[in-house]
């Protein structure tokens, strides 16, 4: 399930998965995203992961990859979005970055759980991209 935090705001969307994701989780922010780009802005996304529910085998997508390849979930809006934070356990990080792979033209930073106040800051930010 994903979970909208309260530090959704303005162009940022802050998310929390605690469970296996699937189409309805995506339809969540779907109409974030519309609230923000209708306003002429960026989307900047703070994806933080809870481990403590997840598969090892599937990881954090229904039907693990096999959904994304086959063309269920279509990110229509990987031009919309500017700032991607990961926020998890290092075991998911390459796995992340491939899923988020969609999203290639946003600049994407993964994060330890311990750095999420750091992920937080540079999501928010208006320091250097990188």
């Amino acid at each position: 399930m994903l979970q909208i935090l309260a530090t959704t705001q303005k162009n940022i969307i802050a998310t929390r998965a605690n469970d296996i994701l699937g189409i309805s989780d995506y339809e969540k922010i779907h109409p974030l995203i519309h609230n923000i780009i209708g306003k002429g802005e960026k989307v900047r996304w703070y994806f933080e992961m809870d481990d403590c529910l997840i598969s090892d085998t599937f990881g954090f997508w229904e039907d693990g990859i096999i959904e994304l390849n086959y063309g269920k979930m279509n990110f229509t809006h990987s031009g919309d979005i500017e700032r991607i934070a990961i926020v998890g356990e290092m075991k998911w990080r390459d796995w992340m970055q491939s899923v988020m792979k969609p999203f290639n033209q946003a600049i994407i930073r993964y994060f330890s759980l311990a750095e999420k106040e750091k992920a937080m800051e540079w999501i928010i930010g208006d320091n250097n991209l990188n």
